[in-house]
C-alpha cells in the first residue's frame, strides 16, 4: 500500500470512538534499516495551527486494526487477558 492511498484518511480510536487526527497532517516514524512505517505521530495543534500544551500522540503501526475506505481504526489499549 502506498502512502498516497493512506493520506487523507481519518484516524479513529476504536475504544473511545474519538477522532485522533487525519493522516497527512501527521509525521511518520520509519525504521531506518527496513524503511517500514513504525508509527504515526499526531501533532498536538489547535484548529488555528497553534501548538497546544502536552505531548504529541504516537500511534504504533501495530495498533492499527483496520484500514477502511475513509478511515484508519486503531486500538491503543493493550489486549485484555
Amino acid at each position: 500500500m502506498r502512502y498516497k492511498t493512506l493520506s487523507g484518511k481519518e484516524i479513529v480510536d476504536l475504544d473511545s470512538g474519538s477522532r485522533l487526527g487525519v493522516l497527512g497532517q501527521t509525521d511518520i516514524e520509519l525504521d531506518e534499516k527496513t524503511g517500514q512505517i513504525t508509527a504515526f505521530i499526531i501533532p498536538n495543534y489547535t484548529w488555528l495551527g497553534m501548538k497546544k500544551e502536552g505531548e504529541n500522540l504516537r500511534i504504533n503501526w501495530s495498533d492499527i486494526q483496520k484500514i477502511g475506505e475513509d478511515m484508519i481504526m486503531v486500538n491503543r489499549l493493550p489486549p485484555t487477558k
